[in-house]
């Protein structure tokens, strides 16, 4: 490729939807809320090779009429042989999202960030107490009928989780090994472990490794001891890693029990034991 042709990777009109497809190494950060994507993307942004897209652009599944040069715009520029990234975790539960990236570019690899989908639910009501401090207990919120034990499984929060039901979905138009799944909750153990995994399926030399991070104790996570384009340490906002408030056991076992079978399905689904139960 000239280095005329080098200039920009989406963000161009030059090029048409075809010529697009070749010369673009594109992933994507599909899922999943509250399992760990912000986490993952800001440590890839430290890697040369990586270009992202900070703010959640929300294209396949909120701007999806606004057309494909529009979400172009939104793309940094990327040099031939670069990666081009976005993350928006709600892709994930998005009938389709599936179909739409497809038509896009089929070669588009995709990651998704999962994590115990009782914890998860945990803390994806404890994001929305924290903007609506009125809202109903996540006890009440979780069941349809209590005293039956009849999960409500129309409440987000506990949708999300059931991610077999959504990999059914992704696997209509891509295959398995294009797509990384990643454990949230070894993200934040051995996070040189889980970056050196993704380097690796993007293709990309493995740059990021233990000597990018140190644990900060105070928000319970590890931090990047330089963030992309500083030369300070960085950690995550405030809003990253709020205590959970505290959930009645009982509840917290009938959800274990609710999403069991679900998990097992994922296991067989993706070829790994989460560790979930």
């Amino acid at each position: 490729m000239s280095t005329k042709d080098q200039s920009f990777c989406l963000k161009t009109h030059q090029y048409n939807a075809f010529a697009l497809r070749i010369r673009c190494k594109k992933a994507v950060i599909i899922g999943v809320k509250k399992g760990g994507t912000r986490a993952l993307l800001e440590f890839l942004r430290v890697h040369p090779d990586v270009r992202a897209v900070g703010a959640e652009p929300h294209f396949f599944d909120r701007h999806y009429e606004r057309g494909l040069a529009w979400y172009r715009e939104l793309m940094p520029r990327t040099l031939d042989g670069q990666i081009t990234m976005e993350k928006t975790p709600s892709y994930f539960v998005t009938k389709e999202a599936p179909a739409r990236i497809s038509a896009m570019s089929k070669g588009t690899k995709l990651i998704v960030v999962v994590r115990d989908p009782v914890t998860r639910a945990i803390s994806d009501y404890t994001q929305t107490l924290s903007k609506k401090p009125d809202i109903p207990t996540f006890e009440s919120l979780t069941f349809k009928n209590r005293t039956t034990g009849l999960i409500d499984t129309s409440w987000s929060a506990i949708q999300i989780g059931i991610y077999a039901k959504h990999l059914e979905n992704w696997l209509l138009y891509f295959p398995i090994g294009q797509i990384l799944f990643v454990s949230g909750e070894r993200l934040v153990s051995r996070p040189a472990g889980g970056l050196g995994r993704v380097q690796d399926f993007l293709g990309l030399k493995r740059i990021i490794t233990d000597k990018h991070f140190y644990f900060n104790k105070t928000k319970g996570f590890p931090c990047l001891k330089k963030a992309e384009g500083s030369s300070k340490p960085h950690c995550l906002g405030k809003t990253k890693g709020r205590p959970h408030p505290e959930i009645d056991q009982e509840v917290v076992q009938r959800l274990r029990d609710f999403y069991r079978p679900f998990n097992m399905k994922f296991y067989q689904m993706t070829g790994h034991d989460f560790g979930w139960d």
